[in-house]
């Protein structure tokens, strides 16, 4: 078993117990809720006539089903405005902190908790969202939890869980051109398989995370979790703390170098043992879309679907199913699949930087014919920020929708959704059948910039050929 990383050293200092079945209670230090996974969480609390028993670790907001064009109340979607309106209750009655639509603090939960300051290194963090490993960016351990898990967080601060082993993934080197942390992701989910990390934590490091901004770092450990692992993580560095420091709850004074002094002593030993090594190397990491109907079928933009030949034995069931579903077929190039729908959102690709990086292509350019594309912010923050920076008018000159933040077509829980089998290139974290609304939807995920490029030409095409 793994020793002296950050995984072992969190996870031992926030166990409280260990159960007769040999799982740990781990106390969460940090639990956040949204308007799906939490209404039947607080009607089993009221059942059991229990209390939250620490409303001030808990903080909400809601993201899931919010529309992102209209967002007057009550929501034209009767479900969602019951939804919203049992949270709003919820928080009321049990004195939970709540960043409701026009807070200026709204927005996908994974990213309003990193802007406020919230996620911080060395804690514990739950939320009823399998995303939530987002937050290990920050040397957190985040886990996404069921309904029921919900409910014992709040009834008792801690979770049941069992520990897992540690896997380190090395990428060393300086990522090309026209490659970003999505690409990096989905090639390490490509390599190691959607269940190559089941039973484990992921430790993402080397020189590429160490090159890697806070928000890079987010959107390679949000999609750990596609990878089979429980959850992902980067150790804490000047990077990080350069991110938190000035944040609304982030320490001040004497407190803040405490903390940073602490956050240093929980990161890996240098001869920290690990259950498992994999070594990366950046120069080998390709522009990256998605071909089937899961995350690791992935492919570089120039390389075409492959063969059930080139697989493992495992993996051509799931293969020759999404041929079908893709309407793909062996040795196909994905450069050139037409696109009808371009989505740049998500807990995984909606942050301001991405913004940034998705405008930087956009500019000056035009959305192909025929395409609806649109830009959703992961939260009023970021919204704030990217129409300051003129973000805003350079999408919609392109011919980009620029919208309300929300999950949007993400997980389609809301208005945004594809129609019949139309295909979508989308900045998201899941292409499964049916994902973004339409029970014969299809999905490439792709980063931002790719997204914006494939607006442009219609198609899939290489966003290396627009930055030379």
């Amino acid at each position: 078993m793994s020793k002296g990383t950050l995984f072992d050293k969190v996870w031992d200092l926030h166990t409280v117990g260990t159960l007769p079945s040999g799982r740990s209670q781990l106390f969460i230090g940090l639990h956040l809720i949204h308007e799906v996974t939490s209404p039947q969480a607080f009607a089993m609390l009221k059942e059991r006539g229990l209390k939250v028993l620490f409303p001030q670790r808990t903080v909400a907001t809601v993201d899931h089903i919010v529309p992102t064009e209209n967002q007057a109340r009550p929501f034209v979607d009767s479900m969602a405005e019951e939804m919203i309106q049992a949270l709003e209750k919820n928080c009321q009655d049990n004195g939970i902190t709540f960043y409701n639509i026009g807070s200026g603090n709204q927005g996908i939960v994974h990213v309003i908790a990193p802007e406020l300051g919230l996620t911080q290194p060395g804690m514990t963090i739950a939320c009823g969202d399998s995303h939530t490993s987002s937050h290990g960016a920050f040397g957190a351990i985040a886990f996404g939890i069921g309904t029921s898990q919900v409910r014992d967080v709040l009834a008792s601060q801690t979770l049941a869980l069992s520990k897992l082993k540690v896997r380190k993934i090395e990428v060393n080197g300086t990522l090309n051109p026209g490659v970003y942390a999505k690409d990096v992701i989905l090639h390490i989910i490509r390599t190691l398989g959607v269940k190559g990390g089941v039973g484990y934590a992921y430790e993402y490091a080397g020189t590429t995370f160490e090159q890697m901004n806070m928000e890079e770092r987010m959107t390679v450990c949000n999609m750990a979790i596609e990878g089979g692992a429980r959850c992902g993580y980067v150790n804490p560095d000047h990077v990080t703390y350069e991110y938190l420091k000035g944040r609304d709850f982030a320490p001040t004074g004497a407190a803040w170098d405490q903390a940073v002094a602490w956050w240093e002593s929980i990161k890996s030993d240098a001869d920290a043992e690990y259950d498992d090594v994999v070594v990366f190397d950046a120069k080998d990491i390709p522009p990256t879309v998605t071909w089937g109907i899961t995350p690791g079928q992935g492919i570089g933009v120039d390389q075409t679907v492959p063969s059930p030949e080139e697989m493992a034995q495992e993996d051509r069931f799931v293969a020759e199913e999404a041929y079908k579903y893709m309407d793909l077929y062996p040795g196909q190039p994905i450069k050139g699949t037409k696109i009808d729908v371009c989505f740049i959102g998500s807990c995984t690709n909606g942050r301001i930087t991405d913004l940034r990086e998705a405008a930087k292509i956009a500019k000056g350019r035009k959305v192909a014919e025929g395409v609806k594309a649109f830009v959703v912010p992961g939260s009023e923050r970021v919204k704030q920020e990217a129409e300051a920076e003129g973000l805003d008018k350079i999408f919609v000159d392109a011919g980009f929708e620029w919208r309300e933040p929300g999950c949007s077509m993400c997980l389609a829980m809301n208005p945004d959704k594809l129609q019949g089998r139309q295909i979508s290139a989308s900045s998201s974290n899941r292409n499964f059948k049916g994902r973004q609304g339409s029970a014969s939807g299809r999905t490439l995920l792709m980063s931002p910039a790719m997204v914006v490029t494939a607006a442009i030409a219609g198609e899939v095409a290489d966003v290396r050929e627009l930055l030379q």
